[in-house]
């Protein structure tokens, strides 16, 4: 158990390395210098999805970085419309952005968009989607890390041997990387059983999942661990099992973090064992600062990766950890990554 948890913590550091040499490590004295005239350059940020603590936080991170770059950023919100998002991709060509940063969507809706995008000239950057553009870097969290860790955690608490439920949707980038670490570790340890998947985006995203948890709950009574990789997945999923009665006889593990997720993991007896998760404000910071190297001529790397960090409830509690803050104050790494860094790039006030 403590080397397959020695080999994870090894590839974060190893994800951290390559953030630092695709990103943060070119910049510096290789970098081009400062925005030109900020104020005049215009950038856009298409949202598929922004229901849910992670995604106001990953605004918040856009905004404060744009802001102080002192660029003119301009906010489209598809409200998980794929058409839509495709559209507002449009709007934002025929007003003259300058960048687009695409976050989330369907590759299928988003693919000839984003090309339209880098044909009409405008920098491009992708959180969470794979656009399938060699042009588009890809902003990420490292997924299958996100998945990995928080099921080693699992195996570490409940051993090798369980039932599962297991909330999925398919065709969201970041659930399928996650997907990929899900079936290597049921793969490795025969003994645990999916015996139930679920799974939906229907807003609002916690309720609609806890109606499906509360089906498969009464259809599979024997499950004990139930792995839900988005934190408005747990919060649905947690939502059910207290209702049923069964916080002490079922653990949950996920991916995310907000302040509403670490209340919820702190509350006595709670279901909620553990969760991974980058600072979803640092990853929108992270996003908006690739994409101005790239207005600047410099290149951020194909993959701009910004590492994961375990945050289990016994370290919430043991720190008295309520809030973001608390978290970041108690973990560094949380609070601020050197991704897409150069000399002359400014951060957000901290």
């Amino acid at each position: 158990m403590k080397l397959v948890r020695r080999t994870a913590l090894a590839m974060v550091a190893s994800i951290a390395a390559s953030a630092t040499l695709l990103s943060g490590g070119i910049a510096n004295a290789d970098m081009p210098a400062p925005l030109d005239n900020p104020g005049d350059v215009k950038i856009a940020l298409v949202r598929y999805l922004s229901t849910g603590d992670f995604f106001q936080a990953y605004l918040s991170g856009v905004e404060q970085q744009a802001e102080a770059l002192g660029v003119d950023l301009r906010v489209f919100d598809s409200r998980q419309d794929a058409a839509l998002q495709a559209d507002m991709v449009d709007q934002a060509i025929a007003l003259g952005v300058d960048g687009i940063v695409i976050q989330h969507g369907l590759t299928e809706s988003m693919k000839e968009a984003a090309q339209r995008a880098v044909d009409a000239g405008i920098k491009v950057v992708a959180f969470d989607v794979n656009v399938e553009n060699e042009a588009i870097p890809q902003i990420e969290q490292s997924d299958y890390l996100l998945g990995k860790l928080a099921l080693d955690q699992a195996i570490e608490d409940n051993g090798t041997e369980w039932k599962a439920g297991y909330v999925y949707v398919p065709g969201i980038a970041p659930l399928d990387r996650r997907h990929v670490a899900w079936e290597e570790v049921k793969e490795a340890n025969p003994g645990i059983e999916e015996v139930a998947q679920m799974g939906t985006l229907d807003n609002p995203i916690a309720n609609s999942n806890a109606n499906q948890a509360r089906s498969v709950l009464q259809a599979n009574p024997d499950i004990t661990v139930f792995f839900a990789p988005y934190d408005e997945f747990a919060k649905g999923v947690k939502i059910a099992v207290d209702e049923a009665g069964l916080s002490s006889d079922i653990s949950i593990y996920s991916a995310d973090v907000s302040t509403a997720d670490i209340s919820a993991m702190r509350e006595p007896g709670s279901a909620w064992k553990a969760t991974v998760a980058t600072n979803p404000a640092v990853v929108g910071e992270v996003s908006v600062r690739a994409l101005a190297i790239m207005l600047t001529g410099g290149d951020p790397g194909a993959q701009v990766i910004v590492p994961p960090t375990l945050i289990t409830q016994g370290f919430l509690n043991e720190n008295d950890i309520k809030n973001m803050e608390d978290l970041s104050a108690n973990m560094p790494q949380f609070a601020h990554a050197d991704v897409a860094m150069t000399d002359w790039m400014p951060l957000p006030p901290r």
